[in-house]
């Protein structure tokens, strides 16, 4: 069973959050729904940091990011004095990279971490 757009996302959330967490960062505020920016409002260091996050499959490159969206957030930020960051994360089927992913077989992870938005 193929893994939905929601699911997918709900998994990049989970991988991004979790090293936050690790890094420090306190949440305000957590959005998982599908289109609703930023899916992540922190805290660390005290300064306000929007996290973008956009889960992606293989062969779709989990860096690239819609200039526009990230242009408003940004802008959005920028009133709030808050840093802003976009968090790709790309999935594939471990054993084989052209086989669908599935809630029941091994998955790889592609992420590279917070890419800022300048």
């Amino acid at each position: 069973m193929d893994l939905t757009e929601q699911e997918i996302h709900n998994m990049a959330m989970q991988v991004v959050g979790e090293l936050l967490k690790e890094d420090g960062f306190e949440f305000l505020a957590v959005n998982s729904k599908l289109k609703k920016d930023p899916q992540f409002v922190c805290l660390k260091e005290k300064k306000l940091h929007f996290v973008v996050v956009k889960g992606s499959l293989y062969p779709e490159n989990p860096k690239q990011y819609d200039l526009k969206l990230m242009a408003q957030i940004k802008e959005h930020a920028t009133k709030y004095n808050a840093f802003t960051y976009y968090a790709g994360v790309g999935f594939a089927h471990a054993d084989d990279y052209e086989k669908p992913l599935s809630k029941t077989e091994p998955y790889v992870v592609n992420y590279d971490g917070l890419q800022e938005i300048h």
